[in-house]
């Protein structure tokens, strides 16, 4: 099932990520099939879920619009730019600035304190100095109640903490989209809720894209708009 065409306010608007016909096959012997001929629009603000039993192509679907992986067929649009002939050096470059990630588990470097985490993705970017990195960390980590984790190693963190971290990492580089696959599934439900609550706020107060993976359908019921996938292609939830 394709997504609905855009209308009134919507139409004419280029959407910040655009899916048409997106297929992803595992080659092999018996070749799999992750997503078969997706075509979504997804506009800038929105809060999507993207639901689906298990191994329905929800992460799969993800990383195909984060430019994590390449389609066997069909294009991704990133803010109106076609990315299925770009190298893999202008992709990174892409992904770098106009998209973050949240996972499932944070992927934290252990060694990193909590400000050099967040630094990463500004030092691979390379827009800013080093005092201004350090600055931005800091008051990231500031705005999601980290201030005086700065210096800490991740180790040192809750498990709700850290995935506060990886968020704050995600918008070191001020992308306009965060992508998270099943940013909860670890957490407790405080935990879950307070992470919600953050990405509710960066739609809602900053402007945000926020696409989300989950399994947790009272959670998506409390997003805007939900993509639901059975056998790697759109369906009704």
């Amino acid at each position: 099932m394709s997504a609905p065409p855009a209308t009134g306010s919507e139409a004419g608007r280029v959407p910040l990520i655009e899916a048409r016909g997106l297929t992803r096959v595992l080659p092999g012997t018996v070749p799999v099939t992750l997503v078969r001929g997706i075509d979504l629009a997804i506009q800038p603000g929105e809060f999507v879920a993207i639901t689906g039993p298990s191994g329905s192509g929800k992460s799969s679907l993800l990383y195909l619009l984060g430019l994590l992986d390449v389609p066997s067929e069909g294009e991704v649009l990133v803010e109106g730019e076609a990315t299925h002939r770009l190298s893999e050096a202008r992709r990174a470059r892409m992904r770098l600035a106009s998209l973050g990630f949240v996972f499932q588990f944070h992927f934290l470097l252990p060694e990193f304190t909590v400000a050099e985490n967040v630094m990463i993705p500004m030092r691979k970017l390379a827009r800013l100095s080093r005092g201004e990195m350090r600055a931005r960390a800091e008051s990231l980590l500031g705005e999601l109640g980290l201030a005086d984790h700065t210096d800490k190693l991740p180790d040192q963190l809750s498990g709700g903490q850290r995935q506060r971290v990886a968020v704050a990492r995600a918008l070191a580089n001020e992308p306009p989209a965060i992508l998270a696959d099943e940013p909860t599934g670890s957490l407790d439900s405080k935990s879950s809720e307070q992470v919600f609550e953050i990405l509710r706020a960066l739609v809602d107060d900053h402007g945000k894209t926020v696409i989300a993976v989950t399994h947790d359908l009272d959670m998506a019921a409390r997003m805007d708009r939900r993509l639901h996938l059975v056998d790697g292609m759109l369906a009704d939830p």
